[in-house]
């Protein structure tokens, strides 16, 4: 809790990884994907609960281990290629709300995002809940800057992405963030259902890139190991 408002946390890991087989309990570094996400709530201070939203008896099996909840399962058509979060989200809402619990903020973590730590998490409630808007999205600085983006036209020509010169010294490029997926937070209003857009949240908390790593390949894998293997170098 805080600020006197019920917080809850739901870590959506549906089993049909395609591009990484069972994913969100793969182990990396003899822990399985899920268990970092699910640790780290654990240790936040303002969450109230944290539940697990699956349609997969292994990844419940697995979390339960590491003292997660999976209070229901989801239904199998809210866990698809074609599904989108806030299905599930939404339905985990609803199904608590009949069950007697009710909450004033809903706090999304992607299980792919495994550096995430309790602090963040806290800081970006505090940093929502200390302000007007009804929603956030952790962000960080991108790498490649669309200033140097083009699209191809059909007759080979390229075209900018930004309408700014890319004669720009790059130490005087402007900063340009993308949506990491670590941290979303929704107030849980009249505005909230099917309709809200996870990624479009108002404010923005602004994470370091190494803390916002998105496992989606092998790639992404091993540098997450390298963090963990060096975590007090790397300062992980």
């Amino acid at each position: 809790m805080y600020q006197n408002k019920k917080i809850l946390a739901i870590i959506p890991a549906r089993g049909g990884s395609k591009g990484i087989p069972k994913k969100n309990i793969l182990e990396i570094e003899g822990i399985p994907l899920i268990a970092y996400t699910l640790q780290e709530s654990q240790k936040s201070k303002y969450l109230d609960r944290t539940i697990i939203s699956t349609e997969d008896l292994e990844i419940k099996k697995v979390v339960e281990q590491y003292g997660g909840e999976v209070p229901f399962l989801r239904p199998i058509e809210l866990a698809q290629d074609t599904s989108k979060t806030i299905d599930c989200i939404v339905h985990a809402v609803d199904s608590l709300k009949k069950m007697g619990e009710e909450y004033d903020y809903v706090v999304i973590l992607q299980c792919t995002s495994p550096l995430r730590k309790a602090w963040h998490i806290d800081e970006a409630i505090e940093t929502l809940l200390q302000s007007e808007e009804a929603s956030l999205v952790s962000v960080s600085e991108v790498e490649e800057h669309p200033i140097l983006m083009r699209t191809l036209n059909e007759d080979g020509t390229l075209q900018n992405l930004l309408n700014v010169s890319s004669t720009v010294r790059r130490q005087d490029f402007p900063s340009f963030y993308r949506v990491n997926g670590a941290i979303a937070i929704q107030k849980i209003d009249e505005n909230f259902g099917m309709s809200t857009s996870i990624n479009d949240g108002k404010l923005a908390y602004v994470m370091e890139k190494k803390y916002a790593i998105d496992i989606d390949t092998f790639l992404d894998i091993y540098t997450v190991e390298f963090y963990l293997k060096g975590n007090s170098e790397n300062n992980i």
